[in-house]
């Protein structure tokens, strides 16, 4: 039980990759504080939560509003008293971004940064007192491999800039005593991602590893970076894509035809 007696707020915690997040801490014996826009899935994890026998609330939020995430704070620490870990996993991609071909481009950054950079920015510049209070504490920022794939514009634009805002709270946060760190998720599979593919050979190429990864894989790592065990990791962004972005896929049928033993070692053949 790492995170016994210990206060866990996760954004976007209703959810998804959030929800895993949440049920994962919750195992781990913390009190949950859960926010999102969906009050209907939010009700619905929280009763999941209560059910584990964690204490655990839900508040409605958006983080992109200032007040709000100023608010959600301060909720957070009337409710629990303290708040030692915070996972900024609240965000949106292109499919819940809201986003219409008649947006101006102002439009569109708002919509992806929003959500996606300044909530963070938001929550944690209201939550580091707190962590400061509690004796010090962990951020872990939820990013994305699209931070190297152009393809995916202003949405990896967002979290790139979400990573160095990791980094410049790390060093903010080290004399209290407060970590931060980011997980970069490749293609998991959620409610938004499973049904992306036409076919199931599409999620073959999600990963080196043949799939595409659950929920649960990124929370073990967020957790793990939230916990004692990673008290000397602060400012790194870790990746858990199942080796997607070391590997060159349309490379891999001329692989196969001039012999992959010509590159490597050749000692697995």
């Amino acid at each position: 039980m790492k995170f016994k007696n210990r206060t866990v707020l996760v954004t976007g915690g209703n959810s998804g990759i959030g929800r895993a997040i949440a049920l994962r801490a919750a195992a781990e014996g913390a009190r949950l504080a859960i926010c999102g826009r969906d009050s209907e899935k939010g009700a619905s994890t929280l009763a999941e939560l209560r059910a584990t026998g964690a204490e655990a609330e839900f508040f409605q939020t958006n983080v992109a509003d200032e007040g709000q995430a100023k608010a959600l704070v301060a909720s957070v620490l009337a409710r629990f008293g303290e708040l030692h870990v915070l996972i900024n996993n609240a965000g949106a991609g292109a499919r819940r971004s809201g986003i219409e071909r008649s947006d101006s481009p102002g439009e569109r950054w708002r919509k992806i940064v929003g959500p996606n950079l300044e909530g963070a920015y938001y929550i944690a510049a209201y939550a580091l007192p707190a962590l400061k209070a509690a004796g010090g504490g962990a951020i872990v920022n939820i990013s994305s491999t699209a931070t190297f794939h152009g393809n995916w514009g202003t949405y990896g634009v967002a979290k790139a800039g979400l990573e160095a805002l990791t980094r410049s709270l790390a060093v903010e946060g080290a004399p209290h005593r407060i970590r931060a760190n980011a997980v970069s998720p490749g293609w998991i599979k959620t409610d938004v991602t499973k049904n992306a593919a036409a076919d199931a050979g599409w999620e073959k190429g999600a990963s080196l590893l043949g799939r595409m990864g659950a929920p649960d894989e990124i929370a073990r790592a967020v957790m793990f970076l939230a916990s004692d065990e990673a008290s000397f990791v602060t400012g790194a962004t870790l990746i858990v894509d199942g080796g997607l972005t070391i590997t060159d896929y349309p490379s891999l049928p001329w692989l196969e035809v001039a012999g992959t033993w010509k590159l490597f070692a050749g000692t697995l053949s």
